[in-house]
């Protein structure tokens, strides 16, 4: 698409805060060209933080951001399935400091979009093109990104558990693919943490209906996986989230080896400092037919 968008009628949802289990309302509404992805938070006198590498606060179980001391907390599964829906600029009232974690997936924003409905703006879109590889290393896990005419994400994660072991996916981000292959993936984390979180006041508002638990063996959740490598599949929900950040769609292969929130936006920072890495285009088609592609390490993607 040569053009931006926006969401063509407001919608709204309401839910509970992972973390802070606290109620809580959005409304995501159109938004003029080039104003980008901005949370407005409507207790505290409609303060705006836009959703930019910028405002990046804590990294550690969720990405937040925060503004003159103003938080916005849980900001990836949201500002994921923006990106996979080719949504450039909106804004994100909420009436508390966390968004809502619905089912733990993107899907129910999704649909939410869905509903919205997509305006295309009059503004070209303008692409945020690699020019050089730059990564992000630390105790045995990679991120990095890498020069390519599409943007390509692929993700691999490796838990010692029965259900998990190692496991990778890689993808070209389009509104029909990450819809049916990524959004559907939830939160997960395991039972043997949970009273060690809670007592570090996280996922308060944690539960089967929003999260995947694991205990030693298996899954408490009656419902099963969507996917059989759904954990993986999360991950990459979450990257794409976090890689929102840099508020511009990307031109680039990202690949990312059992990172987290913290090595994405490191991976953000790094890249949107050093302006000889990167530059910006404008394209007539949003993904090119016979894109380019970096090559994949071969430790970088591995199904069991």
């Amino acid at each position: 698409m040569v053009n931006q968008t926006t969401v063509r009628n407001p919608v709204e949802a309401s839910g509970v805060g992972l973390h802070s289990a606290v109620r809580v309302s959005i409304r995501i509404l159109p938004a003029p060209a080039g104003r980008g992805i901005v949370f407005r938070r409507t207790d505290l006198d409609n303060f705006e933080i836009e959703a930019s590498w910028r405002h990046v606060a804590k990294v550690s179980y969720a990405t937040s951001l925060m503004k003159k001391g103003v938080l916005i907390s849980t900001t990836e599964h949201l500002l994921s399935a923006l990106v996979g829906c080719g949504i450039d600029n909106a804004i994100i009232e909420i009436d508390s400091l966390e968004l809502p974690i619905l089912d733990g997936s993107g899907t129910p924003f999704v649909e939410l979009l869905g509903r919205a409905g997509t305006r295309r703006q009059r503004a070209r879109r303008a692409y945020l093109r690699v020019l050089r590889p730059v990564e992000v290393r630390e105790d045995g896990k990679r991120i990095g990104i890498y020069p390519a005419d599409c943007y390509r994400v692929s993700c691999s994660i490796d838990f010692p558990h029965p259900l998990i072991g190692r496991q990778g996916i890689s993808l070209t981000l389009n509104p029909d693919d990450y819809t049916r292959e990524i959004a559907p993936a939830r939160t997960f984390g395991f039972l043997k943490d949970v009273d060690a979180l809670r007592n570090m006041g996280l996922i308060r508002g944690g539960s089967l209906e929003n999260a995947l638990v694991l205990n030693d063996t298996g899954l408490m959740n009656d419902t099963g996986l969507r996917f059989p490598d759904e954990f993986c599949r999360h991950k990459l929900l979450d990257l794409v989230g976090d890689l929102a950040l840099i508020g511009r769609p990307l031109l680039g292969h990202v690949i990312a080896e059992r990172a987290g929130h913290y090595m994405h936006v490191a991976l953000v920072a790094r890249l949107m400092h050093d302006h000889s890495l990167w530059q910006e285009v404008e394209l007539g088609e949003k993904y090119p037919a016979g894109a380019a592609e970096a090559p994949i390490p071969a430790a970088a993607i591995s199904s069991d």
